[in-house]
C-alpha cells in the first residue's frame, strides 16, 4: 500500500473537542469521510474536512490514484502549544484561562 498524509498544525481548538470528529471518520473511504463530516455540526468537522481534502490531493498528484480508490488509514489529533491567560477574580485574585490548540494529521492509503 502507498501513502500520502496532510498536516494542519497550530488549529485553535481543543485536541479533546476535535477527538470527537476525528473519531466519525476512522477507516472510512474518502467518499463517506467527507460526506460525514460535511453534515456534522462541529467545528472540528469543517477543519478536519480541510485537511482531509490536502491529503486526497495528495494521494492524487503523488501516487496517481482515483479518488474512488482512497481510504483512510489514520486520523491523529495531537495536542499543540496551549496559550495561557488570566481572568480577574475577586479579593485580587485570579484564575487560569487554557487556551488549547491541536495539531491534525491525516493519513490516507491508495488501494
Amino acid at each position: 500500500m502507498q501513502f500520502a498524509k496532510a498536516i494542519t498544525k497550530y488549529v485553535r481548538i481543543s485536541p479533546r473537542k476535535a477527538r470527537l470528529a476525528a473519531g466519525l471518520i476512522r477507516g472510512l473511504n474518502v467518499a463517506e469521510a467527507t460526506n460525514q463530516l460535511q453534515f456534522c455540526r462541529l467545528k472540528a468537522g469543517r477543519l478536519l474536512k480541510k485537511t482531509l481534502d490536502s491529503a486526497v490531493a495528495n494521494a492524487e498528484t503523488q501516487l496517481d490514484a482515483k479518488r474512488e480508490n482512497i481510504k483512510i488509514h489514520e486520523v491523529r489529533v495531537d495536542d499543540g502549544p496551549t496559550m495561557k491567560r488570566a481572568k480577574s477574580r475577586s479579593r485580587g485574585g485570579r484564575s487560569p484561562i487554557l487556551k488549547r490548540t491541536s495539531h491534525f494529521t491525516v493519513i490516507v492509503s491508495a488501494e
